[in-house]
């Protein structure tokens, strides 16, 4: 399929992806703190630099956009048709690094949580940060939502 922006317009669009402050993360970011859970932002010491850090509970969270990320079965996971090499190999990358982040986190003693971008959409932002807000008290390792 043949793109319908030119090669600059393009690049211009993707360069604007931002991968901090998005607004999966802001909304996450927002409804954690007005519920009191207190963290900080983009640890650089920590493997794959979380999202949120929550030292207190020894815990991270990521917030993984689905088209990037993967998010399996998801209809936001799409897969361009142009350059469909690139792309598994680009998203083959992506899966693979935030893997080994996520064991890197583990073996150092963190739990580990995924907050999908789809479960912030809309009136599901409520209940996610309510389960985020549940894990982050409870002793459960891993957290995926």
């Amino acid at each position: 399929m043949i793109d319908i922006v030119d090669k600059q317009t393009r690049s211009r669009m993707m360069a604007a992806i931002r991968g901090k402050d998005t607004k999966p993360e802001m909304i996450l970011r927002r409804g954690l703190h007005a519920v009191g859970c207190r963290f900080r932002l983009h640890r650089k010491d920590l493997p794959g630099s979380p999202d949120l850090v929550f030292s207190k509970h020894d815990a991270v969270l990521f917030v993984h956009g689905c088209f990037w990320h993967r998010h399996t079965g998801c209809k936001y996971a799409t897969t361009p048709a142009t350059r469909p090499e690139f792309w598994a190999e680009k998203f083959k990358g992506n899966v693979d690094r935030d893997r080994r982040n996520q064991v890197a986190l583990a073996n150092l003693g963190w739990r580990v949580g995924i907050v999908w971008e789809c479960s912030l959409k809309g009136e599901n932002a409520a209940d996610t940060i309510q389960a985020v807000s549940a894990w982050l008290m409870s002793s459960g390792k891993q957290f995926e939502i």
